[in-house]
């Protein structure tokens, strides 16, 4: 049955991308990781209501500051570091002028080198101000946003690039999508966004510079890559996931700023 089986493609996005356990009717096929990107945002719904709630309970016996740290760390924990991982490799990576061959090699090494303790130190710390500095009203819906979204932005690298290696992790990912499955995603990515500027949540226009930065961060980290490497990696589609997430939270500060 159709449905029955976009829920198991659901799951194993949601199993592969978080640390939540799946039902066991799920199963597992590996045909299904090339079909499962389409709800790689639907996923970000889950990270996004998370953090969101964290925050809100946080919020109600600390100050803001505390709330966002904890809701920061909510994130974390649910997605094992996922993305924050693949940013840090590819900042090792890339951060140094070496060949193509090499920046590979050194993403798939599990130490962290300096340029990566750095970079990580960076994006955390920039999240934290960008976060802390927002009206504390706007924090959870900025959240329930940005998560989506820039998962959408990592579905735009496969939609529109290659994969870069002959192996790896995300292997099994490196195939571009359809076009029928990249509108879902965008749909999926897309309805947050749309919801907060409906409602009020968020200013519409806050909304607009919000996409706007997502956006721009996904695409800088995919003209670096195709640059560099000729196409996407898993660690690359982390990387765009993170600086697509700081890019709608950067967009939305600009509007209070």
């Amino acid at each position: 049955m159709r449905p029955r089986h976009e829920l198991r493609l659901f799951f194993t996005a949601l199993q592969f991308f978080t640390r939540l356990p799946v039902p066991a009717w799920v199963g597992f096929r590996p045909a299904w990781l090339q079909h499962c990107t389409r709800y790689y945002p639907l996923v970000g719904w889950v990270a996004g209501g998370v953090t969101a709630l964290a925050f809100w309970l946080a919020q109600a016996l600390w100050p803001q500051p505390v709330a966002v740290l904890l809701s920061m760390a909510a994130g974390l924990v649910l997605t094992g570091a996922f993305h924050e991982d693949g940013f840090a490799d590819v900042c090792d990576g890339l951060g140094g002028a070496v060949s193509r061959e090499r920046a590979l090699d050194i993403m798939k090494d599990s130490r962290l080198g300096t340029y990566g303790v750095v970079g990580l130190g960076l994006m955390l710390a920039l999240k934290f101000a960008v976060l802390n500095a927002l009206p504390p009203a706007w924090v959870a819906a900025a959240l329930l946003l940005a998560h989506p979204a820039s998962r959408l932005g990592s579905a735009l690298l496969i939609w529109r690039m290659r994969y870069a290696r002959e192996e790896g992790k995300a292997k099994p990912l490196g195939r571009r999508m359809r076009d029928g499955e990249f509108m879902t995603a965008a749909a999926c990515g897309l309805l947050p966004a749309l919801v907060m500027a409906v409602t009020g949540a968020l200013p519409a226009a806050g909304v607009g510079w919000a996409m706007a930065g997502g956006l721009a961060g996904a695409a800088w980290m995919a003209r670096v890559l195709k640059r560099r490497l000729g196409g996407y990696t898993g660690d690359g589609l982390g990387a765009a996931q993170q600086l697509s997430e700081l890019g709608c939270y950067l967009g939305l500060l600009a509007l209070v700023a």
